[in-house]
């Protein structure tokens, strides 16, 4: 009889010291064989330990590539715990079968405080102060020290955190507009502004918020921070590779901006062992933080249970409902039935060739649902238990069969 994998048999491999609710959810659902390791791996040892992990949990420092997938025979599954998957060759972790998940939700309020904080910080030339009088100087002037009140921000991306910003700025008597690829519904008095260039023309403080995408790469260099009001601020807590230091630092050095607050950067650090360099080091009037926008203990705590709660999801019913790589199946479980998950190459007529295949054998199907994406198919469908020896034999004898797994 073809056996689903046991769960005590099923690897878990957790890097760089992601939430302990991720291992509260694993075990509670009865996965108990679990490698935490507190650190990022090189890429030899990432390839030893991969090579007989089931899954596979990561945060930002951790670079999942191709050669590190390829070696990786029995992965199933990746978990970015964080926002970003960057660190991930998607395009592999598709060819190969292996759908991603990622918590694009649970750090939002941390992103959207530090923003916030950092606003009211530039805009009372606190970090220029705090150089000054730490190297014991006494710079107490109102010079270039505004309240935040009645000043407009400006948010480039209306994602679920600049639409938290939003929310938070107004709050404090901040005017908004933001600037997204689409029409987006604002919240509270927000305006939406029909260009960049308009946004940056009008606003006091100009953040990003925005994915990395080859249309987000380099949106800021020197055109744009001409384009922005003379003695405004900038920051940027999306992607690193939004923004032209170089440039930036120009804008800071002839005044053109009164400061900034930086997270996110072009080329990070990949250990605290390794020094950071920048040109924006050489600038008092800049707030530069190591990618921290996300790390709280509340956003970790809620990363660690939404990144588990999808492995389970995806171990106990194939779900991959909010994968950012994969066609996003979920169906309920059919009593009586085995689950079969069949990851395929996308090719018309594989659905027609499985269930003509398993007319032949006499196979009921209950349920099926059947998504693609890209050159990948996922097709989940569920069989009555004294069929599914004779189902999985037929699904892996389809030509385009990637890996096929059972579940019950």
């Amino acid at each position: 009889m073809t056996l689903s994998l046991h769960k005590d048999k099923i690897r878990f491999l957790l890097l760089e010291g992601v939430h302990d609710n991720a291992l509260k959810v694993l075990n509670d659902a009865g996965y108990t064989n679990i490698e935490y390791i507190k650190s990022a791996l090189d890429e030899a040892e990432l390839i030893e330990k991969i090579k007989d992990a089931h899954f596979i949990g990561i945060r930002s420092r951790t670079q999942l590539t191709r050669k590190v997938l390829e070696s990786a025979e029995k992965l199933i599954a990746i978990g970015c715990f964080c926002i970003g998957t960057n660190q991930v060759d998607l395009e592999a972790a598709l060819e190969l079968g292996i759908p991603v998940f990622n918590a694009p939700y649970s750090n939002t309020r941390s992103v959207a405080e530090l923003v916030l904080a950092e606003t009211i910080m530039l805009m009372r030339g606190v970090p220029e102060k705090n150089a000054v009088v730490h190297r014991g100087g006494w710079n107490k002037s109102a010079k270039d020290s505004y309240e935040v009140r009645g000043k407009v921000m400006g948010i480039v991306g209306y994602g679920s955190i600049g639409s938290q910003l939003s929310v938070l700025a107004e709050s404090l008597g901040m005017k908004v507009i933001y600037h997204d690829a689409v029409t987006k519904l604002p919240l509270g008095n927000a305006v939406q502004v029909g260009s960049l260039e308009e946004l940056l023309a009008k606003a006091d403080v100009v953040t990003l918020h925005v994915p990395d995408l080859p249309s987000t790469r380099n949106m800021m260099t020197a055109k744009e921070f001409a384009q922005m009001k003379d003695g405004a601020f900038f920051i940027n807590a999306a992607r690193g590779g939004c923004v032209d230091i170089d440039a930036l630092a120009a804008a800071l050095e002839s005044k053109k901006i009164l400061g900034a607050a930086i997270d996110v950067f072009p080329k990070e650090p990949k250990s605290a062992d390794e020094v950071f360099e920048s040109p924006l080091r050489a600038f008092d009037n800049v707030i530069l933080t190591p990618h921290v926008g996300g790390s709280t203990q509340e956003a970790q705590a809620n990363i660690g249970l939404e990144v588990g709660e999808k492995f389970v999801r995806y171990s106990d019913q194939g779900d991959t409902t909010s994968a950012v790589n994969f066609p996003n199946v979920s169906i309920p479980f059919t009593e009586g039935t085995h689950r079969l998950l069949h990851i395929h190459r996308n090719v018309p007529g594989v659905l027609s060739q499985i269930n003509a295949s398993f007319a032949d054998a006499g196979i009921n199907i209950a349920a099926q649902s059947l998504m693609t994406k890209g050159d990948v198919g996922y097709l989940v469908m569920d069989v009555d238990d004294n069929d599914s020896d004779k189902a999985m034999a037929r699904l892996r004898a389809v030509p385009e069969t990637i890996r096929v797994r059972v579940l019950f």
